[in-house]
């Protein structure tokens, strides 16, 4: 069974002018680091010019298909009733994006099939990880 989980989403980014043009985006969620999914905008979208990864909480992009959720960097919320918006807050601004709430709920479904909600904490080995530290310290 695979450990990780991507999912091309189709982005629209709310700009000052009226048309929102799409952006191809990704969502991926790694085993690995079970608590955490990651949102990536391809360079072309960016205006660095460079691809962005924005990593956040699982339990944060669940809770935001039903109501406003987050208060640092990353806010979602629902939208309608068949979008999610996604605020990206970073020193050089903000990025709003409107996501099909039944994309990201497939998503979530394919995470919770890998790692249930709830079950995070057994993919981790607190053991190793500590010996890890404890081996740099």
């Amino acid at each position: 069974m695979s450990t990780v989980i991507e999912q091309p989403v189709e982005a629209r980014l709310v700009a000052a002018a009226p048309r929102m043009p799409s952006i191809p985006a990704k969502l991926h969620y790694d085993r690995s680091d079970p608590f955490a999914v990651r949102m990536t905008f391809p360079a072309p979208a960016t205006l660095e010019g460079v691809e962005v990864c924005w990593t956040f909480a699982r339990d944060l992009l669940l809770a935001g298909l039903e109501g406003p959720e987050g208060h640092g960097d990353v806010r979602v919320r629902p939208y309608g009733y068949d979008r999610t918006v996604l605020e990206f807050h970073a020193p050089e601004g903000t990025a709003v994006v409107h996501v099909h709430s039944k994309d990201i709920r497939r998503f979530l479904g394919a995470t919770s099939d890998l790692v249930p909600v709830g079950l995070e904490h057994l993919q981790l080995d607190l053991d190793h990880d500590l010996a890890e530290l404890m081996r740099d310290a």
